[in-house]
């Protein structure tokens, strides 16, 4: 049987990010992963750092801060251990304030999305503001945050799902095809999988799934800020292999863990993005995919204390904030962990606001 501090389900971003702050806070760490990492919703992401999107969720709007002053910190620590440094790609974005679902885009601001910087002020009435909001690839950052892991003393487990896990008055004893494990506490990084085995809707996962696509731009449309309304965003790449590319997304739709790509959808996309920016129509498309937001019945993370189950935790759920959440929901659940006070509350993201009439079944 191996000993370990922290045994954590799920080698996402947020699983991760997680392992990475535990470990650098002293505590022996030991991840699983049903699969490779970083290969579901934290690659299928467009990347946008949205702490002030006003469609997000208010409760969500303090953790969101809080990890907008933690990403520098976590990138370098991400680029210290790795060797790679992942870019900034944008640093603001044009977002529509408008509840129409097809909102025109003045021609004149068209031209200010090929613009990184521009303290132009908008005329109210054009229906956008500009947020100085940043952006990242998650394609970029997946390799990184693998090797920064590797090149630590966590022990990654890859291709090992969790059979079960039984619980002792110090510990957890978590069952894998290959080995035994017991941690003093076990961590449910798992994202849509979270309790996909609990018959109480009301408290697994939910997955929800976003087909997106990229586009590679023409020579006369080197986009710099990010385009988002109501139901669509365009993000550019402007640093790295996938520069001078932009990513168009996403279909909301709650299908089950089906990610098929469907043409139909996908040409949908494009074609409102051409609505917004015409020259989008002499755009190629590169790649399409499908990925599984982790939501819950109120869209809101689930970071705590399981209810039922003693040293069990709970990190799912972030629906379509995962890349911005990510830093911060490393620092609280550590806090909460080594029995240390949040800076943020946590009471909106409590596992108890859900009913627990069967808690998170077996993984």
């Amino acid at each position: 049987m191996t000993q370990t501090d922290i045994c954590i389900a799920g080698a996402g971003i947020i699983g991760l990010s997680l392992a990475l702050e535990l470990h650098a806070r002293g505590l022996s760490v030991i991840v699983l992963d049903s699969g490779a990492p970083m290969q579901q919703a934290s690659t299928a992401a467009a990347g946008m750092l949205a702490a002030d999107d006003p469609h997000n969720p208010p409760e969500i709007s303090d953790l969101s801060h809080l990890s907008l002053t933690l990403y520098p910190a976590f990138l370098d620590r991400v680029h210290s251990l790795s060797g790679v440094a992942v870019p900034f790609q944008t640093q603001r974005t044009l977002q529509s304030l408008s509840d129409n679902r097809a909102p025109t885009l003045p021609q004149e601001l068209r031209a200010k999305l090929m613009i990184e910087e521009d303290s132009t002020a908008l005329d109210p009435d054009s229906g956008f503001i500009f947020l100085a909001e940043r952006s990242i690839d998650p394609r970029q950052l997946a390799p990184a945050l693998i090797a920064a892991v590797a090149n630590t003393l966590i022990q990654a487990i890859y291709d090992s799902p969790v059979i079960s896990t039984s619980y002792g008055a110090g510990s957890v004893t978590v069952q894998t095809p290959a080995a035994t494990i017991q941690a003093s506490h076990f961590i449910d990084c798992t994202g849509a999988w979270a309790g996909s085995s609990d018959n109480d809707a009301n408290f697994r996962a939910i997955p929800v799934k976003g087909q997106m696509l990229s586009l590679a731009l023409p020579a006369d449309l080197p986009l710099r800020t990010t385009l988002r309304t109501e139901d669509i965003y365009i993000v550019p790449r402007t640093l790295g292999p996938a520069a001078g590319r932009a990513i168009v997304g996403a279909t909301v739709e709650e299908a089950g863990f089906d990610r098929t790509v469907e043409p139909a959808a996908i040409e949908s996309l494009r074609q409102r993005a051409i609505s917004l920016i015409p020259g989008l129509a002499h755009a190629t498309i590169v790649d399409s995919w499908a990925g599984l937001r982790p939501a819950t019945p109120d869209r809101l993370p689930i970071l705590g204390r399981h209810p039922t189950r003693p040293h069990h935790w709970l990190a799912a759920g972030h629906y379509r904030n995962g890349i911005l959440l990510a830093p911060a929901t490393a620092k609280v659940m550590s806090d909460l962990i080594l029995d240390r006070t949040p800076a943020i509350s946590l009471e909106a993201f409590s596992a108890s606001r859900h009913t627990l009439s069967l808690a998170i079944g077996v993984l």
